[in-house]
């Protein structure tokens, strides 16, 4: 297996709360999702998506992440404020693993592989063919006034204080 590709990169992240924020400088072309139950379970979902960051690409520019060791090797790192998990850290790796939704631009890092698909779920090849129900604005018109003048998520940007 040959080593992923360092893509160098000017991206950024962070928690719902805005308590944590990254920069890196550099991806590898590893962006995956893994179904394992382990995964699963960091992520309250039905599978985690990950994209590698070399260590020496990635700085903290706002806190530092709470963490967990998933098992003696694996350090998972978290928003100690609101929960959004950070990072998936294999210890003996020159590069960490953080979630692809806490990227600002999570769509620039479409999912190249699969991994830990013993944990699957038996109907995840059917959910392009589920009902599609409209945008959250149309589908929660009645509540989306209320949710954005009352919103605490930070912007998908890194911001000099926050709250603002």
């Amino acid at each position: 297996m040959s080593s992923p590709e360092r893509l160098e990169v000017h991206a950024s992240g962070g928690c719902q709360c805005g308590a944590v924020r990254y920069r890196a400088s550099a991806m590898l072309d590893t962006s995956h999702i893994c179904h394992c139950r382990m995964c699963q379970k960091t992520a309250g979902n039905y599978f985690a998506a990950l994209i590698g960051i070399p260590k020496d690409a990635l700085n903290w520019t706002r806190g530092t992440p709470a963490t967990f060791k998933s098992s003696d090797q694996v350090e998972r790192g978290f928003c100690r404020t609101c929960g959004t998990p950070l990072y998936y850290d294999y210890a003996a790796s020159k590069h960490l693993s953080v979630t692809t939704g806490s990227l600002d631009n999570p769509a620039d890092f479409p999912p190249r592989v699969q991994f830990g698909i013993e944990g699957r779920m038996p109907w995840f090849d059917t959910l392009s063919g589920l009902a599609e129900e409209g945008t959250t604005e149309e589908t929660m018109s009645e509540y989306v006034g209320a949710i954005r003048a009352s919103n605490h998520q930070h912007p998908d940007h890194d911001t000099k204080d926050w709250p603002e």
